[in-house]
């Protein structure tokens, strides 16, 4: 489970990644805290790098209260503080990535930030699955 604030932006990235370098080792998931919909510039920068996250959805981590997760992975600062407690065994990681949504300037500037976080993103995701799956 990738957990985010609003699952939109990197959690749905992570996800990506995390299913393109699991395959079938895993069934991944991402949800947030809250919902705010999978992010167009998301999904614009993942198609960059051939991953197509189009089809994905913004979820709330209550729909997933019943899964036994092996790992919870959250990717910001406000999701780990305000993740719900769950009667599991699943190992926590914590990474704070920072938030592309957040990005002014240009279209081009703010999509280069996009593909920074995108890039930190895969590289940490790559090595995620390497040492845990």
């Amino acid at each position: 489970m990738v957990l985010c604030t609003g699952n939109s932006c990197r959690s749905q990235i992570a996800e990506g990644y995390l299913k393109y370098f699991a395959g079938e080792k895993a069934a991944v998931y991402s949800a947030g805290v809250e919902t705010h919909g999978v992010n167009p510039r998301a999904i614009a920068t993942m198609a960059e790098d051939g991953i197509d996250i189009s089809g994905h959805t913004s979820n709330n981590i209550t729909e997933y209260r019943d899964i036994p997760f092996d790992y919870v992975i959250t990717v910001c600062d406000n999701a780990k503080e305000r993740c719900p407690f769950f009667p599991s065994t699943a190992q926590k990681f914590h990474e704070n990535f920072p938030d592309p949504a957040k990005a002014t300037g240009t279209e081009d500037e703010i999509m280069q930030q996009f593909r920074a976080v995108r890039q930190i993103i895969k590289d940490y995701t790559q090595s995620f699955v390497a040492t845990h799956l």
